[in-house]
């Protein structure tokens, strides 16, 4: 394939209801979509960085940017290109994974489009549908957790996640396991909010069984989850500090993380996110897809990833409503606790037309 042209387009989507982290929260989702044309076709990616650089140092405005003054014409410089290739071409730009990501599912995208390919047959994967869990964020009571928890359990979902930071973790997983039982499968996710100080306090979730906790620590500080992993009893997870198939190795040498959330955006995207599911598997440390609030297309794509065999714990691989009340895909529907992984070429999805029309906030053609 050679690149005839990008398209940068930005979407805003309301979410249903606001979403609160340790770092934030957000009521609607900026998002950068790209998409690439060639004479063979087209396709699609989902930048995942938010608007400000809170979970990552990428942001919205920032990844546009940098597609547009640097990726997309190194790219465009490609005689031969295919989804392999895009990686190689990037490399001598440091960092931005999550732009990266975008542009290199757009081509894989096109490719597959092309070639009549499913993206989750490309990947590896072994089933045709996914188990689901939720993320669910801090609430401004107990009272308020518990109802949306049982929504949620009501709902089918397999695995709870509740966000946690000082001053709202102990006491609301002893709610949870108090209302629901030690039957439901339950982990928790402090997006870094604690540091190694705070260890015999996390060590308080131990009698709750839970089935992790994911990147309690600064994501650089790959010592100190070792060593807090040596002081608590609850398996530790590494999400921001896993950045690729060399940093997952490094955590899992040093007993850094027993287990691992893959976000393609956060890695570089879907080929280096099965680098990093093969790595995990040869070592025997299980992984699972985090997510990032994506629309039907990033969706489409991390239930693909989903469906390979190291993932053997649900992902944040919620349905279409759990944060859209309309989706710019056809709507991703939890049956039976389970998303299906698509099966048409490439994603398997794409935009509807007149929807994306309305939530488009901006758009810009970079003619090649």
């Amino acid at each position: 394939m050679r690149l005839e042209g990008v398209e940068l387009r930005r979407v805003s989507m309301p979410l249903v209801a606001p979403f609160r982290t340790s770092f934030g929260t957000e009521t609607a989702r900026d998002i950068l979509l790209v998409r690439v044309v060639t004479a063979a076709g087209e396709g699609w990616g989902e930048c995942v960085a938010m608007d400000e650089p809170r979970y990552s140092p990428e942001y919205t405005g920032a990844a546009a940017d940098v597609l547009r003054r640097f990726l997309i014409p190194a790219l465009a410089a490609v005689q031969r290109l295919d989804a392999y290739a895009v990686g190689p071409a990037l490399a001598p730009f440091k960092g931005h994974r999550m732009a990266k990501a975008a542009l290199e599912t757009a081509v894989l995208d096109a490719e597959l489009r092309r070639q009549g390919r499913p993206l989750a047959r490309e990947l590896g994967a072994v089933h045709d549908r996914v188990p689901c869990g939720v993320s669910v964020g801090i609430m401004s009571s107990v009272a308020e957790l518990l109802d949306a928890v049982g929504g949620y359990l009501d709902a089918g979902y397999r695995r709870i996640k509740l966000k946690i930071e000082p001053g709202w973790d102990v006491e609301p997983v002893r709610a949870v396991r108090e209302r629901f039982g030690d039957d439901v499968p339950l982990q928790v996710d402090a997006n870094t909010a604690y540091t190694l100080a705070d260890a015999r306090h996390l060590a308080r979730l131990d009698p709750f069984g839970l089935l992790l906790i994911e990147q309690p620590l600064d994501e650089e500080d790959l010592l100190g989850h070792a060593e807090l992993a040596r002081r608590i009893g609850t398996p530790v997870c590494l999400d921001e500090s896993i950045t690729s198939a060399r940093t997952a190795a490094a955590a899992i040498t040093l007993g850094a993380a027993a287990i691992v959330n893959v976000k393609p955006g956060r890695v570089g995207g879907y080929l280096e996110a099965r680098r990093i599911h093969d790595v995990c598997a040869a070592h025997g440390v299980p992984v699972w897809c985090g997510g990032m609030l994506e629309t039907g297309l990033g969706r489409a794509a991390n239930v693909a990833l989903a469906a390979l065999p190291g993932f053997t714990l649900p992902g944040d691989t919620s349905a279409s409503e759990r944060y859209y009340r309309t989706d710019i895909t056809a709507p991703f529907v939890l049956r039976d606790g389970h998303l299906t992984v698509p099966t048409g070429p490439g994603l398997g999805v794409e935009p509807v037309p007149e929807i994306l029309r309305e939530v488009t906030t901006a758009t810009e053609w970079i003619s090649l």
